[in-house]
């Protein structure tokens, strides 16, 4: 008898810490979580879903108050509740009777959830991926109501309900894109400008605000559980936004998403494994090309100041700086570009001709910040007018005798085919080349000034003549060299040393020709083959693959000097240097593509 009893009073023992490892469905008021790896989180009746703290990725001792996808190895997130304010390692959250509150170690508020007037008797986790408090037969507040920026099937969003984005990946702050049904019913996406509220003109609409002659406006977004999404209008016709679903909501989970780069996407995840590692899918987007769907208006665009936004093979859109601007936070993708030099209106050590060139962007334009149209103007004259005007940052030559000279900053930067080979003409300064040294001004427009202040200061110096001018040398020198390191070159796979030229790794020449398929000559010392790269912009190129057996032996400094020497040499006749590669044994030359 006590053999059998012991079994079972093992098991009554252990009970409470099961019961602690795997609390599902129905919450009480009192429980609590704390923001910890090892905190066990609520999970829903089928275990699909959790709630819980999140650890985040860039920062261990960081936690989001979540809920995600609890089969799927990545635990996708669906809902998060402070991404403005994570919860440091110890914050707690608790189940009170007026809702969740969520506090830091320290006892600062973080969070709480805006329940409705009412006395909450406890919470749910829910198999839809809602999580609701309850106060008797009432709910008194739900994740669905409260969105971040996901909705999933059974989730319906009300007029003035929005999705925010996050700021990117890794980082649940609000970002830059909102969608909400607004007033009117038109479902709309649109940038916000933080760090106001204030919401520019959208990029995309639904189409659903309704005519007075033909159909009534929208009044709710509904994810149905099939997985399809419409917006339903006041007078129950469905205005469908997605496709047809080919899979079974049994056999997949769904979610719809406005990713933080501003594109809203509906995606679906295999419930069970096939041996494969599975992973989300997009089946739909909004809109097609965010680059040019996005308005000119008073905002950056969908890329940073001064950047171009360019679609990649998967729909996103991809920001990247020109050649002579560097992102003025290299953590951010999306974000300001700011340029590498000093132009203003003072007197320049020297011409225009010998200090600043022109980078070609074909396709390229930034809408806003025109301050001077020029036409009839050839192409060399819109170079020559923005050559010599202080104000230029770039001009853009279109439409064959039109010329947009343009000044920073510059907003809503594009690739659009639909400029059919209109050329940006952006200014840079000369690469490598440093500034005048201040103590010797230009003598062609210096040497009738101040002759008399000249040969006073000459006759006062006397006899010191040789001991100032070492000291003005040595201060020229120690100004070239502060110049030297302030302008210091970027790590491999950015610059190299002299110029301005890209360092490719050997994979991405491989992946950007297609594994060198398409060969477009050859010769003694290489083939060339053409490919396309994703840099800044969308562009072809010629990569000139130098011979395995000609490069043995080719030292990496005697490489970089000869690609320093052609990256210096700029003629408008000749096929420029745009890159190259140095990886292990592999030795190529990546030039801008021409066709015949």
């Amino acid at each position: 008898m006590a053999l059998g009893i012991f079994p079972l009073i093992s098991f009554l023992l252990l009970l409470p810490v099961w019961a602690d490892a795997q609390t599902v469905g129905n919450v009480t008021v009192g429980a609590s979580l704390s923001a910890h790896e090892n905190s066990h989180p609520w999970v829903s009746p089928s275990g699909d879903f959790a709630f819980g703290f999140h650890q985040l990725s860039n920062n261990k001792n960081l936690f989001l108050l979540a809920i995600w996808y609890n089969k799927i190895p990545e635990n996708t997130l669906v809902w998060y509740a402070n991404g403005d304010s994570p919860a440091p390692r110890g914050s707690k959250l608790q189940l009170a009777d007026r809702g969740f509150v969520l506090n830091s170690p320290q006892g600062e508020l973080l969070w709480k959830s805006e329940t409705r007037s009412g006395v909450v008797d406890s919470g749910i986790m829910d198999d839809s991926g809602n999580f609701k408090l309850l106060g008797g037969s009432s709910i008194l507040w739900e994740s669905f109501k409260d969105p971040a920026d996901t909705v999933l099937p059974s989730q319906i969003l009300d007029k003035g309900v929005a999705l925010s984005s996050r700021q990117s990946e890794t980082n649940f702050s609000k970002g830059r894109f909102q969608m909400v049904l607004q007033s009117d019913g038109d479902l709309v996406l649109a940038t916000v400008n933080l760090p106001s509220k204030h919401v520019n003109d959208p990029y995309y609409k639904s189409g659903t605000a309704g005519d007075p002659n033909s159909s009534s406006p929208g009044f709710q977004l509904v994810f149905n559980e099939s997985g399809y999404l419409f917006v339903s209008r006041e007078n129950e016709e469905r205005s469908v936004l997605t496709p047809t679903i080919t899979g079974s909501a049994k056999d997949f989970y769904y979610r719809a998403t406005l990713d933080f780069d501003g594109v809203f996407t509906l995606y679906s995840h295999p419930k069970a494994s096939t041996g494969k590692i599975a992973s989300w899918t997009a089946l739909w987007s909004e809109p097609d090309n965010i680059c040019t769907a996005a308005p000119v208006g008073e905002s950056s665009g969908v890329c940073g100041f001064n950047s171009i936004c360019s679609l990649n093979a998967e729909k996103r859109p991809s920001c990247g700086c020109p050649r002579g601007y560097t992102l003025l936070d290299p953590s951010n993708q999306y974000g300001n570009c700011k340029p590498n030099f000093t132009q203003n209106c003072e007197q320049e050590p020297a011409p225009a001709e010998d200090l600043y060139e022109f980078e070609e962007l074909t396709n390229v334009d930034w809408p806003l910040a025109d301050y001077a149209l020029l036409e009839p103007f050839t192409e060399d004259q819109c170079r020559e007018s923005c050559l010599h005007d202080c104000m230029c940052a770039v001009a853009i030559f279109r439409l064959g005798d039109k010329c947009w000279k343009k000044k920073l900053p510059l907003s809503n930067g594009r690739l659009d085919p639909g400029l059919d080979g209109g050329k940006a003409l952006l200014k840079v300064r000369k690469g490598g080349r440093p500034p005048f040294c201040p103590y010797f001004p230009n003598q062609e427009t210096q040497k009738n000034k101040n002759k008399e202040t000249l040969i006073l200061a000459l006759s006062a110096l006397g006899g010191s003549v040789f001991l100032n001018f070492i000291l003005i040398s040595v201060s020229c020198l120690g100004f070239y060299c502060i110049y030297q390191k302030k302008h210091k070159p970027l790590p491999v796979n950015e610059v190299i040393v002299e110029t301005n030229l890209r360092s490719f790794t050997y994979k991405e020449l491989v992946d950007a020709t297609n594994e060198f398929k398409e060969e477009l000559g050859r010769g003694a010392f290489g083939i060339v083959y053409k490919g396309t790269l994703q840099m800044s912009y969308v562009t072809q190129v010629a990569v000139k693959r130098l011979i395995n057996t000609l490069v043995q032996g080719y030292h990496d400094k005697e490489f970089k000097t000869e690609v320093n020497v052609i990256g210096q040499t700029h003629h408008r006749n000749l096929v420029r240097l745009l890159g190259f590669c140095d990886d292990g044994d592999n030795r190529l030359l990546v030039y801008e593509y021409l066709s015949n």
